[in-house]
């Protein structure tokens, strides 16, 4: 009789850079107010990447401390998936970069799908490890978005914020990753972009001086894609899943905007206490939201073996995720 082979969670991890901006420090900088930045956002502090830090340096602090928290020696990993929207070059990779130095002997490869990248990684490993391809695997979500950002802008500057969080994936007998959903639109590209700096417009002096080396994003379209695809998104992954809404502990949504995150608790028919938030002290950290949300909730005792979490990933691509997790790893020790 086969046995399928599944993926679990057996360690959490996560790192922020040190430097906190805050509404007040953004009000110096732009035409804007604390007031105004709650009360359409819910977010009141985010963390900025030191001068001469960059993704990897962040995704290298958060693989460590998944793989301390797994018990686990560099050795003992198959593999190193990096999702991130913000790599420190177009090449190398950044697990390229994040793999050395976190002294890994596996190979490792990005993947990219802006917010949605961390739910695109786990879905890749999950395959891996399901198909007997690897045992152990490190998945880290990491972004340092703030380095692509306007600070001029205030639409955009007021949202966004830098960090790392990472999981240990294991081969298990029973499902920790269970359905998961993946999905993208490429007729929404314009919706969310960095015009300049690729190949289709390499970075000139003239892009540099319109700014189309940095972000561009449609707040209003962002918000109705995201207030829609949420719950379509999980329902579909509950249904792979064989569960419902009714079977979810904990909704785990990319931290994009508190907005967001109040209107899905109707739409998907779940009290509100069951959608995490954390976006207030953290901003929009991208690829890094979710298993920076894990990692608060983990640290925080919110979690009991048994649980059933659907993390909910959407953004730039316009692309989109939702992975549910049975959680068995125990309490935070």
């Amino acid at each position: 009789m086969h046995h399928m082979t599944h993926a679990a969670i057996t360690g959490v991890g996560a790192y922020l850079p040190e430097h906190v901006l805050t509404n007040d420090d953004l009000a110096g900088m732009v035409d804007t107010t604390d007031e105004w930045i709650v009360t359409r956002t819910g977010i009141r502090e985010r963390r900025i990447v030191a001068e001469g830090q960059s993704t990897s340096d962040l995704a290298v602090e958060a693989g460590r401390a998944a793989l301390a928290d797994a018990g686990m020696e560099p050795h003992d990993i198959d593999l190193l998936v990096v999702g991130t929207g913000s790599p420190d070059h177009i090449m190398p990779s950044t697990a390229a970069l994040t793999q050395d130095r976190l002294g890994l002997t596996c190979g490792a490869v990005d993947i990219m799908a802006a917010c949605t990248s961390f739910i695109a990684a786990l879905h890749h490993a999950t395959c891996v490890i399901e198909a007997g391809r690897a045992r152990k695997v490190l998945v880290i979500g990491a972004d340092a978005l703030t380095r692509h950002i306007d600070f001029n802008d205030r639409r955009t500057c007021v949202l966004f914020g830098d960090g790392a969080g990472a999981v240990v994936l294991e081969a298990s007998d029973e499902p920790g990753v269970m359905g998961i959903d993946l999905g993208s639109d490429g007729s929404g590209a314009d919706v969310l972009i960095v015009p300049a700096g690729g190949a289709a417009a390499p970075c000139t002096p003239e892009r540099v001086a319109n700014g189309e080396h940095r972000l561009r994003m449609s707040g209003g379209e962002v918000f109705k894609f995201a207030v829609r695809m949420i719950p379509e998104t999980t329902r579909r992954a509950l249904e792979a899943s064989g569960l419902s809404a009714d079977d979810l502990t904990w909704l785990v949504p990319h931290q994009a905007n508190q907005r967001i995150l109040d209107a899905v608790p109707a739409r998907l028919g779940i009290a509100p206490e069951r959608v995490f938030s954390n976006v207030a002290m953290l901003g929009n950290t991208s690829a890094a939201s979710i298993p920076l949300a894990l990692h608060d909730m983990y640290t925080g005792d919110h979690l009991q073996p048994g649980d059933v979490l659907a993390l909910v990933g959407f953004g730039a691509g316009l692309t989109w995720g939702a992975a549910v997790v049975r959680w068995t790893k125990g309490p935070n020790e």
